[in-house]
């Protein structure tokens, strides 16, 4: 009688999943046709799981729609984050609240956005490099995934856009697409001089929205000294504007970039 073969320990067994029956031609047509293709992946595995594990039709029903909307809700905000036009992608997985000088009670309950819900504005001032690009597109990328919308700029884009529809008539047009999104982000204001042009952007803009949808703003200058680097008359009725519904703060100390330059945190090793 043959011996029976263990084999050793060190030797690791798989078991192959079966792979699960595809949809019958007819259904997946059907499913196509309905423009159901999140449903139409998943529904194999469902469908095999459901009958090996005796689900209740209505379960089954409930795991295949569930789905369905899953990735419809990442499809939207993957095509909402590609629009918003973010700079750089950072979100708060990255942010380190007590290295901010922003009062940790504040970055909470700016993380709630009920603010953007008031339609209420979010000016942050302060040195360069204190993290008010950072916190702010951490904050979009929250309004993104709470469902909302984002229009990101600087000054200088926000000009150029507004200055190319001017030419042939589309001012007007292109504003309303930007104060479509609920919030409305101008970055880094008073980098550089501002003439004429950019003031009648930044006005229009915030007068459009002036409360009917929220505007963040970050800059190195306090808003009440935007009229050292635009026209007097328009930057004072837009900082009116600005302010009148507004979270103001301001950051403090030395840049973060820097300290991680220093301190190695700025780059990978090298090998």
């Amino acid at each position: 009688m043959p011996a029976t073969m263990t084999p050793p320990a060190s030797v690791t067994t798989t078991v192959a999943t079966p792979t699960p029956p595809p949809l019958p031609d007819d259904l997946d047509a059907v499913l196509r046709r309905m423009r159901l293709p999140y449903l139409r992946k998943i529904a194999p595995d469902v469908l095999a799981t459901a009958k090996a594990q005796r689900w209740d039709p209505a379960e089954t029903l409930r795991v295949l729609i569930a789905e369905e909307i899953r990735g419809r809700d990442e499809a939207t905000r993957r095509m909402r984050r590609k629009a918003a036009g973010l700079p750089s992608g950072k979100t708060f997985d990255s942010w380190r609240p007590a290295d901010s000088s922003i009062p940790l009670a504040t970055q909470q309950a700016l993380t709630t956005l009920e603010w953007v819900g008031r339609a209420e504005n979010l000016t942050i001032t302060g040195p360069s490099g204190t993290g008010k690009t950072h916190f702010i597109e951490a904050l979009s990328n929250t309004v993104i995934d709470a469902g909302m919308r984002v229009s990101w700029f600087t000054l200088e884009s926000l000009t150029a856009a507004l200055t190319r529809a001017a030419v042939d008539g589309s001012a007007s047009k292109v504003i309303a697409r930007i104060t479509r999104a609920e919030l409305v982000v101008i970055d880094d204001i008073g980098m550089l001089p501002a003439g004429q042009a950019a003031a009648e952007a930044f006005y229009r803009v915030v007068d459009a929205t002036y409360e009917k949808r929220s505007v963040a703003v970050s800059s190195n200058l306090h808003p009440a000294g935007f009229d050292t680097i635009m026209p007097k008359t328009l930057a004072t009725a837009a900082v009116d504007r600005l302010l009148h519904h507004a979270h103001v703060i301001v950051t403090e100390g030395t840049s973060l970039r820097l300290a991680d330059a220093t301190s190695g945190r700025g780059v990978i090793p090298l090998n």
